[in-house]
């Protein structure tokens, strides 16, 4: 299961790749470009017309099944990828001292709290995010 910060960094990268083309230059996908043909269209039937229509639309179907596959496994390997990265991250960074023993206040009051965890790495002492107490 990913958690939360992994979605939303796989969704930052795909938003940067759709809006920005980064990561594509590289491998770009060859799309077969084909014209229509025209002599026969212009000449065909109401009955051919609507066959060759049928076989497009067939087509087309199958391509979008093959790209949203192709989607869900690209967002696996990057979530993936990127859930490596930051193990690797988290290793580098050097242990925190661990906190003294409670005294017996309450968590509230010693100024301790979940997001303190979340933010350890933050500069900022956890007092001055909170305001007069």
């Amino acid at each position: 299961m990913f958690t939360a910060c992994t979605l939303w960094l796989c969704f930052t990268y795909i938003t940067y790749v759709l809006f920005y083309n980064l990561g594509f230059q590289e491998a770009l996908v060859h799309c077969q470009k084909t014209q229509p043909p025209w002599e026969f269209l212009l000449s065909a039937s109401r009955t051919s017309l609507q066959s060759y229509e049928l076989s497009r639309l067939s087509h087309a179907a199958n391509l979008r099944k093959e790209i949203s596959a192709l989607l869900d496994q690209w967002l696996e390997e990057n979530a993936s990828a990127m859930l490596a990265r930051w193990l690797m991250e988290q290793r580098e960074r050097p242990p925190q001292a661990p906190e003294p023993a409670s005294t017996g206040e309450a968590p509230l009051r010693s100024g301790h709290t979940v997001s303190d965890n979340f933010f350890a790495d933050r500069a900022v002492s956890p007092a001055a995010n909170r305001g007069p107490s």
